[in-house]
Parts: C-alpha cells; sequence; structure tokens
C-alpha cells in the first residue's frame, strides 16, 4: 500500500488515477466554465432582487407576508427563466414535489403521458402503475396513465412523441431528465427542447413537465428556458447546494404555479401561508453556492468514469461525453462488486465512513436497495454517495461531491475497495 496524503491507496489504483485525470482535464475546464456562468446568473438575481439579511429570518405560524420566501420564488423563477416559482422546505424529497405538481394540473379524466419511458421507481406508486389499489394514486382520480417508449439506444422517439400527445385526454407530457436506475442517457435540455417541439407540434395544449431532478446547472439553460411548462426538482439534490436541509421546487407559467400552490396547502390559500422557521437562510445560501457545488459534483462523475473504464468497465456516461446532470452509472456486472463500490463510496464520507452500508428493503422500492451516504443532510445526493437496486445488470449509480477533492478521493476509496476484495485488477496479488 501507498498513503495518497492522508488514505490508504495501493500503488495500482493510484497510478491509474493519476492517469485518469490527466485524460479528463479537458473536460473538467468546460465544467469549470459552465459554473463560472451559472455563479454569476445566480449572483445577478440576488443583486436584482435586492437580498438582504432580513429575508433570512424565519416566521412562524401562517407565515403571512414572508418577504424571504417571496423573493426566493422571485429569484429561482428569475435563474429558471420562468415565470414563476413556488420553493418550499415543506416538500419533503423530489417525489413529493413531483406529486403535487401532477396532482395540482392533472384532473379525472386526463392523461398523464411519459415521454421517455417507464418514470424512476419512486413515482410508480404515485401514478398507480405499482402498489394497492386505494393508496390515493393519480389512478384512483381516475387520471389514466400511457408511456412512449424510448428507442433502441435509449433517445426519445420524437415520431412516436408527435403521435401519442393526440391521444385524447393528454393532458400532461412528462419528461424525465435523468436516467434513474437504467443505463439509457439523461437528457440535455437541447434534447428536452426537441421533445418540446414534438408535443407542441402536435399538442399544443398540452402541459410540458420536466423532472428536473439531478441536473440543475449540468449546463448553462433549464428546460423551462426552452418550452418546458413546469420543471420540479429537490433542494437536497443539485439546487440546495449541499446547504439546504430539506425541501424541493416547482417553476414555471404562472397559472400552473398557483394550480400547484394550491395543492401544497388548500385552495383559497396557495403561497399566502407556510411559515420558513429557520429554513430560509439555507435555502438561500444553498442556491448560491449550488453553481461551484454541482461542478465539483460533475467533475467528480467525469473522474470516476475515466477511471473506471481504465479498468475495463462500461460507465453511463462515457468521460469524454456532454453530460446532463450529476449521475454517472457504472456497470460493476455483480453483486459482488455493487456492493464492494458502495462500500468504497462510504469510507470516502465525512461523516459514517466508519459503517458498511448493507442492502436493504427500502420504502418506494420494488427491489433491495444498497445506499451509500456519510452524508451532512440524510439522504442529500448532492454529496457523494452511490445507490442501486440489487438487481441486473447490477451498476451502480453515483452521485455528488460536495468538494472534488473529497468526491475524488470517494472514488479512489471505491476502486480501493474493489480491488481488496480481488473484484478489480489483479486483485489480491499487488494489495
Amino acid at each position: 500500500m501507498m498513503n495518497s496524503r492522508f488514505f490508504e491507496i495501493s500503488p495500482f489504483v493510484e497510478e491509474a488515477a493519476q492517469k485518469a485525470e490527466a485524460q479528463v482535464r479537458p473536460a473538467l475546464e468546460e465544467i469549470d466554465a459552465i459554473a463560472e456562468y451559472n455563479q454569476l446568473k445566480v449572483l445577478a438575481a440576488f443583486q436584482q432582487h435586492k437580498v438582504s439579511e432580513s429575508f433570512f429570518y424565519g416566521s412562524t405560524g401562517y407565515g403571512y407576508g414572508d418577504r424571504g420566501r417571496d423573493a426566493l420564488d422571485a429569484i429561482y423563477a428569475q435563474v429558471f427563466g420562468a415565470e414563476d416559482a413556488l420553493v418550499r422546505h415543506h416538500f419533503v424529497s423530489g417525489t413529493h414535489a413531483l406529486t403535487v405538481a401532477l396532482f395540482g394540473v392533472l384532473r379525472t379524466g386526463d392523461t398523464l403521458l411519459s415521454l421517455t419511458g417507464k418514470p424512476y421507481d419512486t413515482l410508480e406508486e404515485v401514478i398507480g402503475i405499482r402498489g394497492e389499489k386505494g393508496c390515493g394514486s393519480l389512478a384512483d382520480f381516475g387520471v389514466s396513465y400511457a408511456q412512449v417508449e424510448l428507442t433502441s439506444d435509449g433517445l426519445p422517439d420524437l415520431a412516436a412523441i408527435a403521435e401519442a400527445v393526440k391521444r385524447p385526454g393528454v393532458k400532461v407530457a412528462y419528461i424525465q431528465r435523468s436516467r434513474g436506475y437504467s443505463l439509457r442517457p439523461s437528457y440535455t435540455v437541447e434534447q428536452i427542447e426537441t421533445m418540446v417541439e414534438a408535443v407542441k407540434s402536435s399538442n399544443p395544449n398540452a402541459i410540458i413537465m420536466v423532472d428536473n431532478c439531478y441536473g440543475e446547472f449540468a449546463q448553462r439553460r433549464e428546460p423551462t428556458q426552452v418550452g418546458a411548462d413546469l420543471c420540479v426538482g429537490s433542494l437536497i439534490k443539485n439546487p440546495g447546494g449541499g446547504i439546504a436541509q430539506t425541501g424541493g421546487y416547482i417553476v414555471g407559467r404562472h397559472d400552473l404555479v398557483e394550480l400547484c400552490a394550491n395543492r401544497m396547502t388548500s385552495p383559497g390559500m396557495g403561497r399566502e401561508v407556510g411559515c420558513t422557521l429557520d429554513q430560509s437562510r439555507g435555502m438561500y445560501m444553498g442556491l448560491f453556492f449550488a453553481p461551484t457545488v454541482v461542478a465539483s459534483a460533475i467533475k467528480t462523475a467525469v473522474f470516476a468514469a475515466g477511471l473506471f473504464e481504465s479498468f475495463g468497465f462500461e460507465c453511463f456516461p462515457r468521460w469524454n461525453e456532454p453530460r446532463a446532470d450529476i449521475i454517472q452509472a457504472v456497470k460493476t456486472g455483480n453483486p459482488q462488486s455493487l456492493i464492494a463500490f458502495c462500500q468504497g463510496i462510504q469510507k470516502g464520507s465525512p461523516v459514517d465512513a466508519f459503517v458498511a452500508p448493507e442492502p436493504w428493503d427500502m420504502p418506494g422500492y420494488g427491489d433491495q436497495v444498497i445506499m451509500a451516504a456519510g452524508a451532512f443532510t440524510m439522504g442529500a445526493s448532492i454529496e457523494l454517495s452511490a445507490d442501486a437496486p440489487l438487481r441486473e445488470p447490477y451498476a451502480v449509480w453515483m452521485q455528488g461531491g460536495l468538494t472534488y477533492p473529497s468526491g475524488k478521493i470517494g472514488v479512489k476509496l471505491a476502486a480501493q475497495s474493489m480491488y481488496t476484495q480481488g473484484l478489480l485488477g489483479s486483485g489480491t496479488q499487488n494489495k
């Protein structure tokens, strides 16, 4: 073993890591350029809305007249190029924010059409395509569901989308930007724009809603800047910058955001109620730090792809392919390698690094799931984490990294964990 400053890394892994970082350096420089653009965009929005210290003091009770809450909505709308926004710590997860948005705009007899195949696991019970009847899903309220399958290479089928949105009753055309637990590509803003055009050319009245989780600030534009009507995400992912302790956002058309606000609280009250307690400062700071934190996460992902490709693993995307989000998938091929990878990521965490994650029956998922996440905020996937369902093809999905140096050592420790167990390279021969 050799000491990589403060961590025990074998020469085999260390040498491969140095070569990988040298190879991916041009991609890292482009990521920094995107971060600088987005940082200035956020800074300008803060200044134009005259953010002051008084905005950070939380309200209680009903939360009437909370200036900081209302200003943060306006800042999100400006940053995302949208008419309006709803940013609240009351959203307990990205799935919750998506659920509020779906129930806000869909009515009995409407059809929800997914343009990107089957949605993420946790949304299946919300829609009603998995789980018990009568649990309060969209299906229980008479909302139908249909999906357009992806092409063989995992891309949107634009011709099929244009036909499918013509069906009577189609109200929401739904796009999942991130790959979820699949190996299809995550979609760039440019690809989302082509889906928007396909929908609007056939059904101009359809509401285009984008699950933007993991994609915020990965590029210079957001989906609402290319025609999406609603865009939804979580604050313990990209836009919270690793600082927001909870929450989510909905941005988009003013009339639709108002409907979502009525569903979040109640009709007649909408966005006017909802105290902020002591959460405002974290949500403001999180958004301010988000562009550079997202850049660190993407740099970590690019480095991981470069390193694990050098070991012969399939990576999605490859290190030199365009990035649409912070997620890096690595096809490990077997459960032992998948578990070893996650346990190595855990060893690189600032919190609970001594814990060895194991697969378990996680609520909302159909298979056992292993999750490595030694995070300051529980479940915050903008912090370095890795997770996967225990099923074929035994791929692991890694995301996050508050800083590139800490993310990089986490990736190296994932490789070291596999190497120590004889699952990488020449295995135990050169430990």
